[in-house]
Protein backbone atom coordinates (compact mmCIF):
# COMPACT_ATOMS: atom_id res chain seq x y z
CA UNK A 1 0.00 0.00 0.00
CA UNK A 2 2.85 2.55 0.61
CA UNK A 3 6.54 2.10 0.75
CA UNK A 4 7.43 1.52 -2.97
CA UNK A 5 6.41 2.80 -6.31
CA UNK A 6 5.37 0.49 -9.24
CA UNK A 7 6.19 0.94 -12.46
CA UNK A 8 4.65 -0.86 -15.89
CA UNK A 9 2.21 -0.93 -18.48
CA UNK A 10 -1.07 -0.20 -18.18
CA UNK A 11 -2.91 -3.74 -17.96
CA UNK A 12 0.29 -4.65 -15.23
CA UNK A 13 -0.75 -1.26 -13.00
CA UNK A 14 -4.43 -2.09 -13.44
CA UNK A 15 -3.75 -5.63 -12.15
CA UNK A 16 -1.63 -4.26 -9.49
CA UNK A 17 -4.21 -1.88 -7.87
CA UNK A 18 -6.59 -4.50 -7.84
CA UNK A 19 -4.77 -6.70 -5.86
CA UNK A 20 -3.33 -3.56 -3.43
CA UNK A 21 -7.02 -3.70 -2.74
CA UNK A 22 -7.91 -7.05 -2.20
CA UNK A 23 -5.24 -7.22 0.55
CA UNK A 24 -6.38 -4.08 2.15
CA UNK A 25 -4.28 -1.26 0.63
CA UNK A 26 -6.24 1.15 -0.09
CA UNK A 27 -4.94 3.92 1.89
CA UNK A 28 -6.10 7.26 1.31
CA UNK A 29 -3.20 8.92 1.98
CA UNK A 30 -0.85 6.61 -0.15
CA UNK A 31 -0.34 9.40 -2.94
CA UNK A 32 0.83 12.12 -0.87
CA UNK A 33 3.87 9.17 -0.40
CA UNK A 34 3.63 8.65 -4.24
CA UNK A 35 4.64 11.95 -4.92
CA UNK A 36 7.88 11.26 -3.62
CA UNK A 37 8.08 8.09 -5.57
CA UNK A 38 7.16 10.36 -8.87
CA UNK A 39 10.06 13.16 -7.69
CA UNK A 40 12.70 10.28 -7.68
CA UNK A 41 11.29 9.19 -11.26
CA UNK A 42 11.24 12.46 -13.07
CA UNK A 43 13.42 14.69 -11.13
CA UNK A 44 16.27 12.49 -9.65
CA UNK A 45 17.05 9.89 -11.41
CA UNK A 46 20.56 11.69 -13.29
CA UNK A 47 21.49 12.86 -9.99
CA UNK A 48 21.85 9.25 -8.71
CA UNK A 49 25.32 8.75 -9.91
CA UNK A 50 26.10 11.22 -7.69
CA UNK A 51 24.67 9.12 -4.79
CA UNK A 52 27.20 6.68 -5.82
CA UNK A 53 30.01 8.40 -5.92
CA UNK A 54 29.58 9.77 -2.30
CA UNK A 55 28.94 6.31 -1.10
CA UNK A 56 32.07 4.74 -3.57
CA UNK A 57 33.67 8.09 -1.45
CA UNK A 58 32.60 6.58 1.96
CA UNK A 59 33.26 3.11 2.03
CA UNK A 60 36.71 3.57 0.13
CA UNK A 61 37.39 6.13 3.06
CA UNK A 62 36.42 3.92 5.85
CA UNK A 63 37.93 0.91 4.57
CA UNK A 64 41.13 2.80 5.53
CA UNK A 65 40.47 3.76 8.91
CA UNK A 66 41.42 1.35 11.69
CA UNK A 67 38.61 -0.46 13.49
CA UNK A 68 36.50 -0.27 10.14
CA UNK A 69 35.41 -2.83 8.07
CA UNK A 70 33.35 -2.14 5.25
CA UNK A 71 30.92 -5.04 4.09
CA UNK A 72 28.96 -3.80 0.79
CA UNK A 73 28.77 -0.73 -1.28
CA UNK A 74 26.70 -1.27 -4.42
CA UNK A 75 24.89 1.62 -4.77
CA UNK A 76 24.16 5.06 -2.68
CA UNK A 77 24.43 2.19 1.20
CA UNK A 78 27.68 1.90 2.34
CA UNK A 79 27.03 -1.37 4.85
CA UNK A 80 30.25 -1.75 7.42
CA UNK A 81 31.12 -2.78 10.74
CA UNK A 82 32.94 -1.75 13.79
CA UNK A 83 35.87 -3.65 15.39
CA UNK A 84 35.32 -4.00 19.41
CA UNK A 85 37.08 -1.01 20.70
CA UNK A 86 34.28 1.53 19.02
CA UNK A 87 31.24 -0.83 19.46
CA UNK A 88 29.11 1.67 21.56
CA UNK A 89 31.62 4.77 21.15
CA UNK A 90 31.04 5.76 17.64
CA UNK A 91 27.45 6.94 17.27
CA UNK A 92 28.17 8.97 20.29
CA UNK A 93 31.80 10.44 19.33
CA UNK A 94 29.89 11.14 16.11
CA UNK A 95 27.40 13.05 17.68
CA UNK A 96 30.11 15.61 18.87
CA UNK A 97 30.59 16.45 15.71
CA UNK A 98 26.70 17.04 14.84
CA UNK A 99 26.82 13.57 12.73
CA UNK A 100 23.83 11.19 13.35
CA UNK A 101 24.72 7.46 12.41
CA UNK A 102 23.87 4.17 13.71
CA UNK A 103 25.92 1.94 16.72
CA UNK A 104 26.54 -1.65 17.69
CA UNK A 105 28.48 -4.57 16.93
CA UNK A 106 26.30 -5.39 14.02
CA UNK A 107 26.54 -3.91 10.65
CA UNK A 108 25.65 -0.37 10.03
CA UNK A 109 23.57 1.17 7.33
CA UNK A 110 25.13 4.29 5.87
CA UNK A 111 23.03 6.24 3.20
CA UNK A 112 23.94 9.06 0.50
CA UNK A 113 20.98 10.79 -0.75
CA UNK A 114 19.88 13.61 -2.21
CA UNK A 115 21.23 17.00 -0.17
CA UNK A 116 24.91 14.80 1.10
CA UNK A 117 27.41 16.14 -0.97
CA UNK A 118 31.10 15.13 -0.84
CA UNK A 119 31.85 17.75 1.24
CA UNK A 120 29.28 15.68 3.88
CA UNK A 121 31.38 12.97 3.43
CA UNK A 122 34.94 14.47 4.30
CA UNK A 123 33.75 15.66 7.34
CA UNK A 124 32.04 12.28 8.20
CA UNK A 125 35.46 10.69 7.40
CA UNK A 126 37.17 13.31 8.98
CA UNK A 127 35.39 12.61 12.01
CA UNK A 128 35.55 8.64 11.75
CA UNK A 129 39.18 8.84 11.88
CA UNK A 130 39.02 11.12 14.93
CA UNK A 131 37.26 8.51 16.35
CA UNK A 132 39.16 5.67 15.22
CA UNK A 133 42.49 7.53 17.07
CA UNK A 134 40.79 8.19 20.06
CA UNK A 135 39.44 4.56 20.59
CA UNK A 136 42.37 2.89 19.51
CA UNK A 137 44.66 4.94 21.40
CA UNK A 138 42.66 4.02 24.39
CA UNK A 139 42.71 0.09 23.62
CA UNK A 140 46.12 0.63 22.25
Amino acid sequence: PVGTVLVGGADFIARARRWRKMVGGGMRQAGILAAAGILALTEMVERLAEDHRNAKMLADGLAEIPGFTVTANDTNMVFFKLDEPLVGKFAPFMAKWGINIGDGAGEIRAVTHYGITAEDITRVLDAARACSAAMMKIWG
